[in-house]
């Protein structure tokens, strides 16, 4: 619980010691990238499904090639296969997942006012669960970091082909790629087109043949995942806040509307979990980046009304209470203790 608590305690005071807009160097974000690569990366059985993806590493080693291509999530299974071949182990699956989470997750925070408190706020449950959990949706989601990334830019085919990547990961992903279309930018016709071949490409390969058993397994099944209500309201605080203050928003910031596309999936989750949770619980990974973008942007939201500090400070603390709950108190944290490193065995 220790090492959780050291690598906590880096992000948030360096979230405490960030100057607002402040040029921050990419030296510093590269060694604290590195350092967070390794926690994640080289860990030795931790996570919930630690021995499922160990498993599966070792029966990659079965695979040909086209066995690959034809799995349920091409990526990961080519990922596994070549790590395989190259006697990496599966500590080399987890360090490349680990540096495509961080590296969209980075890149994400750069870009904006208060770059720390956002990777702070991240922590708890993305690099800690997330990451460190479900390395698959893990990716999927560093990668989605990127395409949000390249859509703050106006690079719209950057953050299709950023969706198409991480939907090869974890084929949920796929549902991310309408949001395009809400780009601030011009031509939005022309962008529904694309989004919408794009869409059919990957739904055709990805999940033409498993659709009838997605919705079976978890909608009419009517699977229940633990926590899913906590994990949605999470996403919902950051949703509210920004349904709230969003003509400040979008004075400030661009991409008003993706935003809050974001914030109302946020309440209608939060509607919707107790009919379907398991489902509800997969897709609300993807509003995730609320918590990130909403809460690192925050502090220049309520100038005039808060102390950046003051606010800056209360979101460190209140993410922190949200780490100490989960160590101590959730089902599943006994798979994440006590955290072990390969480089230490």
């Amino acid at each position: 619980m220790f090492s959780y608590w050291c690598m906590y305690t880096i992000a948030a005071l360096a979230a405490i010691g960030e100057r607002e807009r402040r040029r921050h160097g990419l030296f510093t974000f590269l060694m604290v990238g590195a350092l967070f690569v390794v926690f994640i990366g080289l860990r030795y059985r931790v996570g919930g499904d630690w021995y499922s993806y160990l498993n599966y590493f070792k029966y990659s080693g079965k695979f040909v090639f086209p066995d690959v291509i034809a799995s349920s999530d091409p990526g990961y299974a080519l990922l596994n296969w070549l790590m395989y071949r190259w006697q990496w182990d599966i500590y080399g699956v987890n360090l490349i997942c680990g540096i495509i989470f961080l590296v969209g997750l980075l890149v994400c925070c750069r870009q904006q006012t208060r770059p720390w408190l956002g990777f702070a706020v991240a922590f708890p449950y993305l690099v800690v669960v997330m990451a460190m959990g479900y390395t698959r949706q893990g990716v999927a989601l560093g990668l989605f970091f990127l395409a949000i990334a390249s859509m703050e830019r106006g690079q719209f085919n950057r953050y299709l082909l950023f969706i198409a990547v991480a939907a090869f990961f974890h084929k949920t992903a796929l549902v991310m790629i309408a949001l395009g279309v809400f780009l601030h930018y011009k031509n939005w016709k022309l962008r529904a087109v694309a989004v919408l071949i794009a869409g059919y490409v990957l739904w055709d390969l990805l999940l033409a043949e498993s659709q009838t058993d997605l919705w079976k397994n978890y909608v009419e099944a009517q699977m229940v995942s633990q926590g899913a209500k906590v994990r949605v309201a999470m996403n919902l605080v950051p949703g509210m806040l920004l349904l709230c203050f969003h003509k400040r928003w979008k004075e400030l910031y661009p991409n008003y509307q993706f935003w809050m596309v974001l914030a109302v999936g946020s309440v209608a989750s939060m509607v919707v979990v107790n009919f379907a949770s398991t489902a509800v619980d997969r897709m609300a990974l993807y509003l995730t980046p609320l918590q990130v973008v909403v809460f690192a942007r925050l502090p220049s939201l309520l100038r005039g009304q808060l102390s950046p500090n003051v606010v800056t400070v209360g979101i460190i603390v209140g993410y922190a209470l949200v780490l100490f709950v989960w160590l101590n108190y959730a089902i599943h944290a006994k798979y994440w203790l006590p955290y072990q490193n390969w480089l230490f065995l």
